[in-house]
């Protein structure tokens, strides 16, 4: 059972008050269900979820079919699930079966006036979305507001390094409190941008790979190919390929496959096994 304000159990004793006498002051979407209906337990997550998301815009009823039978009769169920949406004491929208997310938004719309969202919230949502020059942009002007918000420099710096912008990446970095720059996002957004820029010199990986096949101690094929796999968020294959540069010459481009280990432990954090396993090779190769 949820512990949700805005998520409640119906039953015939409380409609009358808690949805038909309540709906004059917030919409009550109310869901009817039953324990056996495989669509039932498919809609009621996504139900939960915008109730909470909507903080109160709405209230979620739900209807046990089994236990109540009478109310489920009364509100002329005649399949699962069932769901009505009542505002000021009338049944004013709804539908049957599993809708979609999207779907559901859609009727829930027309007639709940959905809280205004943060915008720093609205920003990571449409970034997660696929949305980056939103984000951008709504990040953009609380930064304008805001400019010692280092939370938001971070990110736009991170938009920045999304949308190929690196230099202006590394300049918002490079704007950061000496203290700041050594938090965990921080670090590990400036080893992504090094090795960003590293890969407009990238030869093809069907190149490099040709190269071990003919020579598996190439030392430039072993770096190279790393950070492909780096870009690629492959990152126990890039550790694997450096700890064998390692093996092959340690010192190769001034102990580049060292550097760049310690680059990618501090890009992942130490709780990342991958970082566990090969921090404990490279500790073992060095001593």
């Amino acid at each position: 059972m949820t512990s949700s304000p805005y998520i409640f159990e119906a039953t015939m004793e409380n409609f009358q008050q808690e949805v038909m006498e309540a709906s004059a002051s917030v919409p009550v979407l109310v869901d009817v269900w039953a324990e056996w209906c495989a669509p039932c337990k498919q809609l009621m997550p996504l139900l939960e979820k915008l109730a909470n998301e909507y903080q109160g815009a709405f209230r979620l009823a739900k209807v046990n079919a089994d236990e109540q039978e009478q109310l489920t009769s009364s509100l002329g169920v005649r399949s699962l699930p069932t769901v009505i949406l009542v505002k000021d004491g009338q049944a004013v929208d709804g539908f049957n079966g599993a809708l979609p997310e999207s779907e559901i938004r859609q009727v829930l719309d027309k007639h709940v006036e959905l809280p205004e969202e943060d915008p720093y919230d609205k920003a990571h949502r449409i970034w997660g979305e696929g949305n980056v020059e939103g984000a951008l942009e709504i990040l953009s002007e609380m930064n304008r507001k805001d400019p010692e918000n280092l939370k938001v420099l971070i990110d736009l710096a991170q938009l920045k390094a999304e949308t190929g912008d690196l230099d202006t990446a590394e300049q918002v970095l490079e704007s950061l409190p000496a203290e700041e720059k050594m938090q965990h996002q921080a670090k590990q957004l400036a080893a992504r941008i090094k090795f960003l820029k590293q890969s407009a010199e990238l030869p093809p990986v069907k190149d490099l790979e040709m190269a071990l096949e003919q020579d598996p101690k190439d030392p430039n094929a072993l770096h190279l190919l790393a950070l492909h796999h780096v870009l690629q968020e492959n990152n126990a294959e890039a550790m694997e390929l450096l700890i064998r540069l390692m093996q092959v010459d340690s010192k190769y481009k001034d102990e580049v496959a060292k550097t760049t280990l310690v680059e990618l432990f501090e890009k992942l954090g130490n709780n990342n096994p991958d970082v566990r396993t090969y921090r404990r090779k490279l500790y073992t190769l060095m001593h």
